[in-house]
């Protein structure tokens, strides 16, 4: 059994939550469809903690959180960390497009 559904309040708003809620991306420009399962949680904790804003969003729009915390963020709940920004375990694809 997991959290596939589940009611969680979000700045005083009660929400739905879980793998098998479907929705869009929370940022505000972005139209991506989103399941609000714990691995599009910004924060650690569903409605938000001190780490997250408890928003739902989707890969492009979702970083790992600095080292020493678990989870994702948002850009905005970054808290002064870049997240563009390279760390050691961070691995870079380079593509030769030449034939």
């Amino acid at each position: 059994m997991g959290n596939g559904f589940y009611e969680t309040y979000r700045n005083g708003k009660k929400i739905e939550a879980g793998y098998l809620v479907e929705a869009l991306c929370d940022k505000a420009d972005c139209t991506t469809k989103i399941r609000r399962g714990i691995e599009a949680l910004c924060g650690e904790t569903p409605g938000g903690d001190e780490y997250g804003c408890g928003g739902y969003f989707c890969d492009a729009d979702l970083y790992m959180a600095p080292q020493g915390q678990t989870g994702y963020r948002c850009f905005l709940c970054m808290q002064g960390h870049d997240p563009l920004e390279f760390s050691a375990d961070a691995m870079v694809a380079t593509f030769n497009t030449e034939k």
